[in-house]
């Protein structure tokens, strides 16, 4: 089952050239999942991956540059024939706030279901469940954590043999959780094996509730707004400094951390020496970069950059959606 994180938009407040307002699509086996839609998302994933038919839609809190995209897509959709519904979630206010943007955008044919989450809410998905975890902004806001169901331990094929069991159907009962010929699965089955985590920050100050719902997460994407020298205007702002975001991970033994929503008054290079000055295993993706997330036995998350797609597998190409139909259909 393949898990990535795709970088859409991994700019602070304000565009430019090379990035794109706050946007990111996790994708898990079948599943397109979009955290936060900054204007401009929808073009920028037409010029990258596609435009991508999402599952659901998760906004960390309502500022501007974290949902302004979202009407645009939402049109487009309809526009093109989308006829099953889309989840929306966010915190309280999340109706009010898309009302009055469907009213101004115009309605759309499809059913939308507009989720106003409570903190600590938990939304349950096919092996996998998100989490709404509240954190400081200026704003009620939330940071996400995406984290899977517990896997079944190791089949040893060894014991089950000593135990009379002969390999074929039998082994494939009890890998299934069957007891057979009075052989149990926990006799033949490691212990269970975590699932991946998966914490998305938005913005926050540095926050001790995201540090718990994060810990041992194999990627943490935080925001790094700001530079060690303007740690007050961090503050004042409810945003974080690069050092603070590896703080964060280094005491939550993360295994890889990303930076995300940069501000432009920094060369990236400026927030990525602070940060692993203090934790190594940071990266700074650009727009369009992917990082793909692994089973722990099967690698260290890993960022592959733009340039170098072709390393991702071809399970990760999107594919294309119905045309457009005329606006006046």
């Amino acid at each position: 089952m393949d898990l990535s994180a795709f970088f859409a938009g991994t700019a602070g407040s304000i565009p430019t050239a090379r990035r794109g307002l706050p946007a990111l699509l996790v994708r898990r086996g079948g599943d397109r999942i979009l955290f936060d839609c900054g204007e401009g998302t929808q073009r920028q994933l037409v010029a990258s991956v596609g435009l991508t038919d999402l599952s659901e839609v998760f906004l960390t809190h309502f500022h501007a540059d974290h949902w302004l995209g979202l009407p645009g897509l939402l049109k487009t959709f309809d526009l093109r024939g989308r006829d099953r519904p889309l989840a929306i979630h966010g915190p309280r206010g999340l109706r009010d706030l898309l009302g009055l943007a469907l009213r101004a955008s115009g309605r759309v044919r499809y059913e939308l279901e507009l989720v106003e989450l409570e903190p600590g809410d938990v939304v349950a998905r096919d092996g996998y469940r998100i989490a709404a975890i509240p954190v400081a902004h200026r704003t009620p806001a939330f940071a996400y954590v995406l984290f899977e169901d517990e896997r079944p331990g190791i089949f040893d094929p060894e014991v089950a043999e000593r135990l009379g069991l002969r390999a074929g159907p039998e082994f494939g009962r009890l890998q299934r959780g069957e007891t057979v010929n009075g052989v149990t699965p926990e006799e033949v089955m490691g212990p269970p094996r975590p699932g991946r985590k998966l914490a998305i920050s938005g913005d926050t100050a540095p926050c001790e509730s995201l540090r718990i719902a994060a810990h041992r997460a194999d990627l943490l994407i935080h925001e790094a707004t700001f530079a060690l020298e303007e740690a007050e205007r961090a503050a004042e702002t409810g945003h974080s400094t690069a050092g603070q975001a590896a703080e964060i991970a280094k005491t939550a033994e993360i295994r890889l951390l990303a930076l995300t929503h940069f501000s432009t008054r920094y060369p990236v290079r400026v927030l990525r020496d602070e940060a692993r000055a203090i934790f190594e295993r940071t990266v700074l993706p650009r727009d369009f970069d992917t990082i793909e997330i692994p089973f722990p036995e099967r690698g260290e998350p890993e960022l592959i950059r733009w340039e170098n797609r072709d390393q991702l597998e071809p399970s990760a190409a999107e594919p294309p959606l119905a045309p457009i139909r005329d606006s006046a259909a």
